[in-house]
């Protein structure tokens, strides 16, 4: 059976983001699967909203909020956010992830899990975090990975962030594994940046899943497939 929902009141909906699709991507398809599911006679346009942009390269948890609830969308923002992952040590990109090739190659040999867990330690609390580039932030009314993708130089402010908690989870040169608790507005690929820094051997984020926002969680998520079988009943 279809399950009942009342979107115009207002849903929450927590969805598993597949890898290398946009926060958007995830919205513009649920718009068109809720199209399906509500009468073409329903006068009022039906709003949809994410709380908190994931990258295309991150999978992991996305608060998508419709109708009246997406008056509650800056709410959902501002929680904290959990985050799983992996940097890869011993070379930089310009993006501070996969998006664009790894360069600036170095040796991690003398890389020792004290080094590792001290620099994990120096990032911990409350910083001053330049974000990446390759990121949504505006640079005169343009989004600044149009200009990074273009060769321009960009050059962003350093915003005030918090990191509650970062625990390495694993270390398998040059892979690192971590586990990061953090405010609003934080970029793990500027993380990974600043943790290259730090052990001398350069770094970039090599994957990341989004585990927690606020009091959700992933377990509670669903992807989209299973969405569009709750919304759609099937064919007799």
């Amino acid at each position: 059976m279809k399950a009942s929902f009342d979107f115009f009141k207002g849903e929450v909906l927590l969805i598993n983001k597949p890898l290398h699709w946009t926060s958007f991507d995830v919205v513009n398809k649920i718009k068109k699967l809720l199209g399906k599911s509500i009468p073409p006679s329903q006068p009022v346009k039906l709003r949809v909203g994410h709380a908190g942009t994931l990258d295309p390269l991150a999978s992991g948890l996305l608060v998508i909020c419709t109708g009246a609830l997406t008056k509650q969308i800056e709410k959902f923002q501002e929680a904290e956010k959990e985050y799983t992952g992996t940097f890869f040590m011993g070379a930089t990109t310009s993006s501070y992830d996969l998006e664009t090739q790894p360069e600036n190659f170095s040796d991690t040999g003398l890389l020792s899990e004290a080094i590792i867990n001290n620099c994990a330690k120096k990032l911990t609390g409350d910083q001053m975090q330049v974000p990446p580039a390759h990121s949504a932030m505006k640079v005169e009314g343009q989004r600044a990975y149009s200009r990074a993708r273009k060769g321009q130089q960009v050059e962003l402010k350093a915003r005030p962030v918090t990191i509650y908690n970062f625990d390495i989870t694993g270390i398998e040169l040059p892979l690192v594994h971590f586990r990061i608790v953090c405010s609003k507005g934080t970029y793990i690929r500027s993380i990974a940046n600043d943790f290259g820094k730090l052990a001398a051997t350069g770094a970039y984020l090599y994957s990341l899943c989004r585990t927690r926002i606020g009091q959700f969680r992933i377990e509670q998520a669903i992807n989209i497939e299973e969405l569009e079988e709750l919304l759609i009943s099937p064919q007799e």
